[in-house]
């Protein structure tokens, strides 16, 4: 921080380090998130990010810290070294702990949803919802593998995957995902792109899952039936899809509805919150989604909230139609997790 009267060589070293970092940030960024996914350049890019927004805020902060301490007497420069010293501690007990939260197994999320229209043969139907797992340059198998044995042991009776499973080809991360085919229901797994599919080989993505036994919901739905009533389930492309240029993706409730029963209640897997629109206008019940990370590294989710409705947690979006949005089981880029959780959600859906 500034008003600290630092020595030349120290002021100098600093803006060549600075510099050096500039200049390198833009091209270690587009060699490791580019269509070819180097791992290394993207591991130091992805760090130097979160390293870089974390000690942003918090160097604003300490402009407000030094402004208390100029209240309170304390003298320059006392009171710009206090500061740094503070922003310095923080930032780093911040990193740390984001750091060990990204790279934990994440907790369960236990949500009950009622459901009005669900038979009573499906009350208390458990959905687990993961999301957002991100499988990228850090190998993940081992605590893809621990996701997995979570899950499991919840018994569920559908899962539920609303996309960004990876970032990068299905070649590259196949070893991460491979834990995925362990995943057991009793009922269904289902699956739906995200964004960064369409960054990673979308359609290889959907044959992928579908080869590790997941039904994947592209466009189209299926019905699950238990004690004698039964529920829709259906899925839709992301909403960046139609963009993409991959033959036949784009986001179609109609086409995912065609041919469903009007008078089941309908579960929609979308990966953004941002498609509830369509949820709401196609009588859905339920939509679950991902995609936010409840903004991950504090305080970004206030930019989240810009292009979403919603940060996480559930919401009603109409008289029949309620969302929930998970804060994401992985993390994308920087891997630190700063006042947002990861979750493992479990769902029990409840008859009204």
């Amino acid at each position: 921080m500034s008003g600290n009267h630092w020595p030349t060589p120290v002021v100098v070293l600093g803006t060549i380090v600075f510099a050096v970092a500039a200049l390198a940030f833009p091209a270690l960024m587009f060699s490791g998130h580019g269509r070819h996914h180097h791992d290394v350049p993207a591991k130091i890019a992805d760090t130097m990010l979160g390293i870089v927004w974390v000690l942003f805020v918090w160097s604003i902060l300490g402009r407000l810290l030094t402004l208390v301490l100029w209240l309170a007497g304390v003298d320059d420069p006392a009171r710009y070294r206090i500061a740094t010293a503070s922003v310095t501690l923080i930032a780093l007990v911040l990193l740390i702990w984001g750091y060990a939260e990204a790279r934990r197994v994440p907790r369960v999320r236990r949500v009950d949803v009622t459901i009005p229209r669900l038979g009573a043969g499906l009350d208390g139907l458990r959905l687990v919802l993961i999301t957002d797992t991100h499988y990228g340059p850090l190998d993940r198998a081992r605590w893809s593998r621990g996701v997995t044995e979570v899950v499991n042991a919840l018994d569920p009776e559908v899962v539920a995957h609303t996309g960004d499973i990876a970032d990068g080809e299905v070649a590259q991360r196949r070893e991460q995902a491979a834990p995925l085919g362990d995943i057991r229901a009793s009922l269904a797994r289902v699956y739906v792109t995200g964004n960064h599919e369409y960054f990673s080989g979308a359609q290889r993505w959907v044959e992928h899952m579908a080869s590790l036994g997941w039904e994947a919901l592209h466009n189209r739905h299926l019905v699950v039936t238990r004690g004698g009533d039964s529920l829709v389930i259906a899925g839709v492309d992301d909403r960046t899809a139609a963009g993409s240029g991959v033959p036949g993706h784009h986001a179609d409730h109609a086409a995912a509805l065609a041919g469903a029963d009007p008078a089941l209640p309908i579960l929609l897997l979308a990966h953004q919150p941002a498609q509830i629109g369509g949820a709401v206008a196609h009588g859905v019940d339920l939509q679950i989604s991902g995609h936010t990370h409840g903004g991950q590294i504090w305080p970004f989710h206030y930019l989240v909230r810009v292009d979403q409705p919603v940060l996480q947690g559930l919401s009603r979006h109409s008289e029949r139609t309620q969302l929930y949005t998970s804060r994401g089981t992985g993390f994308w880029g920087p891997p630190f997790r700063v006042f947002a959780p990861s979750e493992i959600t479990l769902l029990t859906l409840k008859a009204g």
